[in-house]
């Protein structure tokens, strides 16, 4: 296991549609690699999820930290995002497939490893359904909602080329690549 170089924006495999994972390499030694410096990438990094494409790698995997959903909070009965409160443990998804439930979507701010110190406004379905395989190879349906949910939409946009700017409205889009451009230098 070893920590990952994480690709940056402009990197054409940050835009490139991944391969699916055959059922018979799941359990190979190169897949399990894969995900095991994933996850350490992932953490070294401070994130919550992480896609092959981002480390350099042209597949169909994702990892997440478990996170607590939604929480209700007592005091005044609004619904409380509890980020920061991580459950113990990490998860691969390999070949996910996802499914909304529902057609509740929400809206929040989302940042990424691939383009540092910049977030943005994006519209993600509340409620989701996941098939994919875990890293041992068996069939898993996960159902996530609220942050759970957005993580997992957010690192399987990844595999299909997509990135959060392409999903921000044209306003914050044009705000977030003002902001990437080079600005001359000031002597």
């Amino acid at each position: 296991m070893s920590i990952l170089k994480i690709a940056r924006m402009g990197h054409p495999i940050l835009r490139t549609k991944t391969k699916t994972v055959a059922a018979s390499e799941i359990t190979g030694s190169a897949i399990q690699a894969l995900v095991d410096s994933m996850i350490a990438t992932m953490l070294e990094h401070n994130g919550v999820g992480l896609a092959a494409p981002q480390v350099h790698e042209s597949v169909r995997i994702i990892v997440a930290q478990l996170v607590e959903d939604d929480e209700d909070d007592e005091q005044n009965g609004k619904r409380a995002r509890k980020r920061g409160a991580a459950t113990p443990g990490v998860i691969a998804i390999i070949n996910p497939e996802i499914t909304p439930v529902g057609r509740h979507i929400a809206e929040d701010w989302e940042g990424c490893l691939s383009i540092p110190d910049l977030r943005g406004l994006v519209p993600r379905h509340r409620d989701i359904k996941v098939r994919a395989f875990d890293r041992e190879g068996s069939r898993i349906e996960i159902e996530a909602s609220g942050y759970m949910a957005r993580v997992m939409q957010h690192e399987t946009d990844h595999l299909d080329g997509v990135l959060i700017i392409d999903r921000t409205d044209r306003e914050s889009r044009r705000g977030a690549l003002k902001a990437l451009r080079p600005q001359p230098a000031l002597d």
